[in-house]
């Protein structure tokens, strides 16, 4: 039986938000995200038993007259947060345009109704995540939502697992709720969550290596070194290709997650999405002690200039985002000098020299 004083999303939106103008929507909008969220997970665990020929990718002939699941949650947001007048625009990954909203509301809502659901048919962990901004006075469309992530006034990620975890922050830390289904809420389970400054375990697609800018390679190469090389020490390698459960690990134990810029759709700054996957998972992420970097600058310090811009991402644990800008900016002087061992490198041991 839990202890009648937990704390659900509704109290902590009430202890933890600031004083200001939009303080009591913000606390509300909270909790339709939480009540939209329990929905999804609702229907995520549902998995095949929904009817949905395929849950994600592209459709068949039976297929095309039902949604696919992402779309059925971008749907899930959209009516779960216009209704109540909280919000003056809507954005998401589904949504060629900004969604401007009509009534009072001051707060925008940016948000990837369904992260990493390519990986639905496979049953594997997937998420919803999200970002609030306060609209600027009289601004509308693009203008309303196009702001750097150093503005958010909230960010969050609900992660469908083996539990559905809603991990939220509104500027004083990062904090991690657990839906208890037999009550139908969201309970405070991790509180001031804390990112380890040093980590020796990262993740990256090490499929698109070949793409790869040389700190990138760098970096990497050196930790394949283990203890042999110049880190002097181990790494294991994790790889979920989730966004949600790929941060959600760093979050919990530490580690360094990148997408980087790579040259293999040459014409892009980088894969992920600023607006709905670089800024709100950056404010976690430093809110927890942790850093978010393009290699080159702080992700939450990028201007935007379109809904769906991209944008490199390395995020987690301090000492290892500072070492990979490190080596961004000596590859960019010309001043770097990558580590190269003929223990590790492609030559075999056992051809004579």
């Amino acid at each position: 039986m839990l202890n009648p004083g937990y704390t659900t999303v509704s109290k902590f939106a009430i202890e933890q938000i600031p004083q200001g103008p939009n303080a009591r929507d913000l606390a509300a909008l909270l909790v339709d995200v939480a009540a939209v969220t329990k929905a999804i997970s609702a229907a995520v665990g549902k998995g095949p038993l929904l009817g949905l020929s395929k849950l994600a990718g592209s459709e068949n002939a039976q297929g095309e007259a039902q949604k696919k699941l992402d779309v059925l949650s971008d749907e899930l947001f959209v009516r779960g947060t216009e209704w109540s007048g909280l919000v003056g625009a809507l954005a998401s990954e589904e949504m060629d345009h900004v969604k401007m909203v009509p009534g009072r509301g001051r707060l925008a809502l940016v948000f990837d109704p369904l992260d990493g659901s390519s990986n639905l048919d496979v049953n594997v962990a997937v998420g919803s995540i999200f970002s609030v901004l306060e609209i600027p006075e009289n601004a509308t469309g693009g203008q309303a939502v196009l702001q750097p992530g150093s503005r958010q006034i909230a960010a969050g990620y609900a992660i469908y697992g083996p539990c559905t975890e809603l991990v939220l922050t509104v500027g004083s830390g990062t904090h991690s709720f657990t839906l208890d289904r037999e009550i139908g809420n969201y309970v405070l389970t991790r509180r001031d969550l804390r990112i380890p400054d040093s980590t020796s375990e990262y993740a990256i697609n090490a499929a698109n290596r070949r793409f790869w800018e040389p700190p990138v390679i760098r970096y990497i190469d050196e930790c394949k070194a283990g203890r042999d090389g110049p880190r002097g020490r181990d790494f294991n390698t994790r790889w979920v290709a989730s966004m949600v459960a790929d941060v959600h690990r760093i979050l919990m134990r530490g580690g360094v997650y990148m997408y980087p810029r790579d040259q293999k759709e040459a014409h892009r700054e980088g894969r992920l999405r600023l607006m709905y996957e670089g800024n709100p998972m950056s404010m976690l992420v430093e809110q927890a002690g942790g850093l978010a970097s393009t290699g080159r600058g702080r992700i939450m310090d990028v201007q935007p200039t379109a809904l769906h811009q991209r944008v490199p991402v390395i995020i987690g644990s301090r000492e290892e985002v500072e070492r990979i800008e490190t080596y961004h900016a000596e590859y960019d002087s010309g001043e770097d000098q990558p580590y190269s061992s003929p223990l590790f490198g492609d030559r075999s041991l056992f051809i004579n020299t």
